[in-house]
């Protein structure tokens, strides 16, 4: 691996300290830009697991003791230290992701300094509330930890998922175990180092590396109270079932096949611009991307010529050169996914109008492809492609956009264009998604719920919403004199 000062010395991050064990599954880290192998590390084995549990499980009641304003000067410390060292942090999300330079420094660790910023904040913040009865008896209640979390994350954003995890669980008390996704594993090593470094004492949060069968021992272990996923939707209905078996609290943050409405009066430019960064942004690997464009008719044709005005400004090449803005994909293996949701568009009569192609080049780059013609039936109007691949459909009136916009299983995210204040927030409240968004796509502020309805996930990320997923509330009954009983 390149020699960045960034680089994590070990496969694993447990009690405050690198660990190795060679005896687990190899775990090669592929540069997505070039192709070629970087770094490796090892699944953890089940005694890696054992470990990283007794640490979490060690390491809570005394967290959890302390005063949140004490657990919140630790991770705003923390959310400093990120910041301080954001471009090297930055280099190694690159060599993780293949996603550009220019992307990571804005998007990435900063985005994870903010969540560990706004509920290190908030930590000492987190109170219960008296309640005053009949005859001076009283109920008042307490907000406690729910005690060992388990994270598990995605591999599109992963120091921003580890962050948005840790950063509320923390706060709360809990201790953490995070799975990275095994296709980028480096990165959430570095918070976990930085996290230690800034005061969190050892086992408070854990990184161990591995497969689905990594997952399905942490999910599983009774030790566990809470699981909080990013992924797919069957990812999820699996880890879901698990966690129920043990009744534990879940949070899932899944897929989804966004619609984006562009209504006539729509500001062209910025209706692209959103188009745009719902679809290629991170080269079209994001949860909430709206990859349904539903464009009025009268201004389809308008809309399509800036937009192929707009693509011959991607920049594709090395994503360490801060002019690229449009990295490789993640993985050779999504790469022959998305390729062959176009050979089905193209299959299915859908019309090919810009992209579609694997680049000459080393690495896996694909070109940011679009289809027009689009219909509600075909294959890449109705599953999640998770690349960067365009459906522009046409549509009428509000009516049928809304109906035609809410008929899909999932119900992550929706946005619309408009100029017309009224007809916005009309369409914004008969969205059936977590996250909408009105003249704008894919802002995701700490300060804001983030989550899906239907297929989507459950729970929310960030805000104070977020406190209510990571810790539970506890009522205490107060008798102020006598007490009466029938006999």
């Amino acid at each position: 691996m390149r020699n960045y000062h960034a680089r994590p010395t070990g496969s694993h991050f447990i009690a405050g300290l690198y660990v190795e064990d060679d005896d687990g599954t190899p775990i090669e880290v592929i540069y997505p830009a070039t192709g070629q192998k970087i770094a490796e590390v090892h699944a953890a084995t089940p005694a890696v697991v054992r470990h990283a549990l007794d640490a979490a499980q060690r390491a809570q009641p005394a967290w959890a003791a302390m005063s949140g304003t004490e657990r919140g000067r630790i991770l705003r410390r923390a959310a400093d230290m990120i910041r301080a060292r954001n471009r090297e942090l930055s280099e190694l999300e690159t060599l993780d992701t293949g996603k550009p330079i220019q992307e990571t420094l804005v998007a990435d660790a900063t985005s994870g300094a903010d969540a560990l910023e706004y509920f290190g904040g908030l930590a000492g913040a987190l109170t219960g509330e008296h309640i005053q009865l009949a005859g001076g008896d009283f109920v008042y209640s307490r907000r406690e930890a729910l005690g060992v979390c388990v994270g598990i994350g995605a591999w599109n954003y992963p120091t921003q998922i580890a962050c948005w995890k840790a950063a509320p669980a923390l706060a709360c008390g809990n201790t953490m175990i995070f799975k990275p996704s095994e296709t980028t594993p480096l990165s959430a090593l570095k918070v976990a180092e930085i996290l230690t470094e800034a005061g969190a004492p050892p086992g408070v949060f854990n990184v161990v590396q591995g497969m689905g069968e990594v997952g399905a021992a942490l999910v599983s272990d009774p030790r566990v109270a809470k699981v909080s996923l990013t992924g797919s939707v069957p990812t999820g209905q699996k880890v879901y079932a698990a966690a129920a078996a043990g009744v534990k609290n879940v949070t899932m943050e899944l897929g989804g096949k966004s619609p984006l409405l562009v209504f006539d009066d729509a500001d062209i430019e910025s209706a692209v611009s959103g188009a745009i960064l719902g679809n290629f942004y991170s080269t079209g690997q994001v949860c909430s991307n709206g990859t349904r464009v539903f464009v009025q008719k009268g201004i389809k044709a308008a809309f399509l010529d800036r937009l192929a005005e707009r693509l011959k400004n991607a920049v594709i090449g090395d994503p360490l050169d801060m002019a690229t803005n449009f990295g490789p994909m993640v993985s050779e293996g999504q790469l022959n996914i998305v390729l062959n949701y176009i050979a089905k568009g193209v299959a299915e009569g859908a019309r090919l109008v810009a992209g579609g192609k694997r680049v000459a080049r080393d690495g896996f780059y694909l070109e940011p492809t679009v289809f027009a013609d689009v219909t509600d039936d075909m294959t890449i109007a109705r599953e999640e492609i998770f690349g960067p691949v365009m459906c522009v459909l046409d549509f009428d009136d509000e009516a049928e956009a809304m109906a035609r916009a809410n008929a899909t299983e999932y119900g992550l995210a929706a946005g619309v264009f408009t100029r017309d204040i009224q007809r916005a927030h009309r369409v914004a409240a008969g969205f059936e998604a977590g996250t909408c968004y009105i003249n704008t796509y894919n802002d995701a502020p700490v300060e804001a719920p983030f989550g899906g309805m239907k297929l989507s996930g459950v729970g929310r990320e960030n805000s104070k919403a977020a406190i209510e997923h990571y810790s539970q509330l506890k009522s205490v009954y107060v008798k102020m004199g006598p007490l009466d009983a029938p006999f």
